[in-house]
């Protein structure tokens, strides 16, 4: 059963008095929200502008912090050029990659220590595999109410070719996607608000 919280009375000309009651689900949505960082100034103003402006301090929101590693690259024993990769270089590949994504997420969660403080809960996750995939089928999973993307602003033949992934979330979430644009002459921590 619901707690019923009474939001005070309003009073009409008339003498009469209303009162409305609202159940506790509705008084203090709490919402999930993921936000996908990477290592981009995008990225990074994407999340600033998302603490301004999405999440508020008396909220009860949940901010995933997503990050998304390239897949493993799949490598013969020779690449291309007949060289042969060695199992040390493979190592030291994923190595780097680790040490990426570890340093996307701490500043992320940088960013985010303002809200120690207040109600709001900050988790983080890195998944492997293609960005656009992984963004939305981990938003699907979790439930989210809401994802928060930054723009790389890529023109028409780069985006040809290397694909927005902002874009393919908001064509493929199930929940509504708020796509972030870093303006040209914004540094990427002082987001408008």
């Amino acid at each position: 059963m619901h707690q019923i919280h009474f939001i005070p009375s309003i009073k009409h000309t008339h003498t009469h008095t209303i009162s409305i009651l609202v159940p506790e689900s509705m008084a203090t949505k709490e919402r999930k929200i993921l936000v996908a960082v990477d290592e981009s100034e995008e990225s990074t103003y994407a999340l600033s502008w998302c603490l301004k402006n999405v999440v508020t301090e008396n909220s009860k929101d949940t901010l995933v912090l997503l990050y998304v590693k390239p897949p493993h690259t799949v490598y013969s024993a020779l690449d291309g050029t007949g060289y042969l990769f060695s199992q040390e270089i493979l190592n030291t590949m994923d190595k780097y990659r680790n040490d990426v994504a570890e340093t996307v997420i701490q500043k992320a969660k940088m960013l985010c220590k303002d809200l120690q403080d207040v109600s709001v809960k900050v988790e983080t996750r890195v998944e492997i595999g293609d960005p656009r995939d992984v963004i939305c089928d981990v938003g699907e999973k979790m439930g989210v109410d809401m994802m928060v993307v930054g723009s790389h602003g890529y023109g028409l033949i780069k985006r040809a070719f290397l694909g927005s992934v902002s874009n393919h979330c908001a064509q493929n979430s199930k929940c509504p996607v708020l796509i972030v644009k870093k303006p040209k002459n914004t540094a990427a921590n002082s987001p408008r608000t």
